[in-house]
């Protein structure tokens, strides 16, 4: 890609993300190539539509050109957007003091806030550049849902007493998610490789990567973000900043408030983490997500941490 002025973005684990430069300005290009494509020809619409959508609200970046892909030529689509500033936060969390975590971490839960009361009709997936949701079968069925990867997956390797645990676990999440009867936007990969932040204000600059947007349960954000990044001052001020934004919604504002949030966070993001332990032996944050996922099972407590 060098001919042509692009240069791999650091952090693009998709390979298909690049640096480029128009009018002496830097520019993203994501290329629609492979795990893009698979993704269908309506990708780049249905990303730079989402993009429209909260830009304003959220710190996205701007979109100059979206192009859908061309079959008969066989050139694979393109979106084109502004260079945000700031530090991955993957990178530079290690490194803040605590006055900065804590900064940082109000910012994200304030941010997710906003996202939560962002309400859609129905729950799904985007499917087009209307972002026209296409409903799921089985929403509302996580136990459903664990059964159908033990089938199918490395959760079929589990021995049969810790999938009985499991599935146990499941059905008390989906009681606290039933507790919600709305859906709203959810980014779905709130991790801090997707996340901008400058060093030196704690400002959120930048949300990243938005290929697994969907309408969902409000708080899946908050329990994807925490699903790993617990230390206690980051992860206090992250559901601080959420209640501050959203307290008001969801029953919130009871006196069990904030345990209720934390509850359905982790319920919510149990969807997520079944289908990561199920791909166990792939990558890193596969494996880790099983032994997290075990240590949930086995002690039957969502907030369980086995690290």
């Amino acid at each position: 890609m060098d001919d042509f002025g692009l240069r791999p973005l650091a952090g693009g684990y998709s390979g298909e993300t690049f640096v480029g430069e128009a009018a002496g300005e830097r520019t993203v290009v994501r290329i629609y190539a492979d795990r893009g494509a698979r993704r269908g020809p309506a990708a780049p619409e249905i990303d730079a539509a989402l993009l429209g959508l909260v830009r304003g609200l959220l710190p996205v970046p701007e979109v100059l050109e979206v192009r859908r892909p061309d079959e008969t030529s066989g050139t694979p689509g393109l979106l084109v957007t502004s260079f945000l500033p700031g530090e991955r936060l993957d990178l530079l969390l290690p490194d803040l003091d605590a006055d900065r975590r804590r900064t940082v971490g109000a910012e994200l839960g304030a941010m997710l806030g906003r996202m939560a009361q962002m309400p859609l009709p129905r729950a799904g997936m985007v499917v087009d550049g209307d972002l026209s949701i296409e409903p799921w079968t089985g929403f509302g069925d996580l136990a459903g849902w664990v059964e159908q990867q033990r089938g199918t997956t490395a959760l079929a390797e589990w021995p049969e007493p810790a999938y009985q645990d499991l599935q146990e676990v499941a059905a008390r999440a989906q009681s606290h998610l039933d507790e919600v009867d709305r859906v709203c936007l959810v980014h779905s990969d709130v991790n801090p490789k997707n996340l901008l932040v400058d060093r030196a204000t704690g400002e959120v600059t930048g949300l990243l990567d938005w290929e697994f947007a969907h309408a969902g349960v409000p708080g899946t954000d908050l329990g994807n973000l925490l699903r790993f990044d617990r230390e206690p001052v980051f992860a206090e001020a992250v559901v601080d900043g959420y209640l501050r934004v959203a307290g008001h919604l969801d029953d919130l504002d009871a006196p069990d408030g904030r345990q209720r949030l934390l509850d359905r966070a982790r319920a919510a993001d149990l969807l997520a983490l079944v289908d990561l332990a199920g791909r166990r032996g792939e990558n890193p944050v596969a494996d880790r997500a099983d032994a997290l996922l075990r240590a949930i099972a086995t002690t039957g407590d969502l907030h369980a941490w086995p690290f």
